[in-house]
């Protein structure tokens, strides 16, 4: 199964970027899909996350208001959209997928497939 993810580049503060990731070959109707990032010298961190039917969404606190998780099941696809950027919001930005029936998932161990990130570069 393959995630594969795009929309990253290079933004000033204050700019916005559409994340996306397509999932192909996943039942994706059944699974929970996250976002992750990871900068250099920290840990991955759950950015913000979605159930398999899109009524329950999670977010960091440092992204609330900022940030916007979607998916459309038919089409298989799930989006996050980042506005109001700030540097600190500069990562590699992965999606991950959880087989779930409630809920979202909090833990990233628990998540079975990742893709290969996309890379979010925020000037200042």
């Amino acid at each position: 199964v393959e995630l594969v993810e795009s929309g990253g580049g290079l933004v000033q503060a204050g700019g916005s970027l559409r994340l996306s990731c397509e999932a192909a070959e996943l039942p994706f109707s059944a699974y929970c899909l996250g976002w992750f990032r990871q900068s250099p010298g920290k840990e991955r961190e759950l950015v913000a996350a979605i159930s398999n039917s899109g009524a329950t969404k999670y977010y960091q606190d440092s992204v609330k208001g900022r940030f916007t998780i979607s998916r459309d099941n038919a089409q298989k696809m799930v989006w996050l959209q980042m506005d109001s950027l700030k540097p600190e919001d500069t990562a590699l930005y992965y999606c991950a997928a959880d087989w779930l029936r409630v809920g979202v998932q909090m833990k990233g161990s628990e998540y079975e497939y990742w893709g290969q990130g996309t890379q979010v570069t925020v000037s200042s």
